[in-house]
């Protein structure tokens, strides 16, 4: 199974020997590409170098999560898409100085990133508005080298998995208050990924509808009891 990771370090060398260490095979045995030198970094930030190794690893019993805790799927075979989306990813974390792995696969039309390691934060920003820049600039990147549209779904430190169980609870009580009293019922101000993940998640429950109100940081989503609408 081909398998490819991004790793950082002080040096071209070091970088290359964790990502060959981590994917237990030599350096004739793998395809190395220079993303970083040690002397440059993402709009001249950061002074670490980045490679990403390619090689041919075989299979074994140890756990690998994948986004969505689908152990079993492997996903398409690696597309130009999705090789320049996680080569930006990685320019882009390697310039704001965040060090750790980077796991992605492609399933359809989507291309799902997930980092791991630790001082993320940087890459989040309050509410997650930071990492919805850099996906939304991804999302560029990667439809500029395909020719059907495709998307980019980034997770970077698990934040947006444990967001979007924060926001489907939210979306449950609120659904259940519109239908207990009748009245719609007003939900906090999200940005446009967060309101549409609501809009998607109540889209099947049955006897309530949704739209959007308000004006830029106050747009929020309204849950109102379907009858109410007739």
């Amino acid at each position: 199974m081909e398998k490819s990771i991004v790793k950082t370090g002080k040096t071209v060398e070091e970088a290359k020997a964790a990502a060959l260490e981590e994917l237990g095979v030599s350096e004739d045995q793998a395809t190395i590409e220079v993303i970083n030198e040690s002397e440059g970094g993402f709009l001249g930030i950061g002074k670490q170098a980045e490679v990403k190794v390619t090689a041919n690893v075989e299979e074994t019993e140890e756990e690998v999560v994948y986004y969505g805790d689908d152990e079993s799927y492997e996903g398409d075979a690696v597309s130009e898409a999705e090789d320049a989306a996680v080569s930006f990813v990685a320019e882009v974390l390697s310039g704001i100085g965040i060090h750790g792995n980077m796991d992605s696969y492609r399933e359809d039309d989507t291309i799902y990133i997930s980092v791991s390691g630790g001082d993320c934060g940087s890459a989040i920003g309050r509410h997650g508005e930071t990492l919805e820049a850099i996906t939304y600039m991804t999302n560029l990147i990667a439809n500029k080298h395909s020719e059907e549209r495709v998307h980019v779904h980034l997770d970077v430190g698990g934040y947006r998995k444990h967001r979007e169980r924060i926001i489907e609870g939210l979306a449950d009580r609120a659904a259940n208050k519109a239908l207990r009293y009748g009245k719609p019922v007003a939900m906090e101000p999200m940005n446009p990924a967060e309101r549409r993940m609501v809009h998607s998640y109540l889209q099947n429950v049955e006897g309530v509808t949704t739209h959007s109100e308000g004006d830029e940081s106050d747009r929020h989503v309204i849950v109102s009891p379907a009858d109410a609408q007739a």
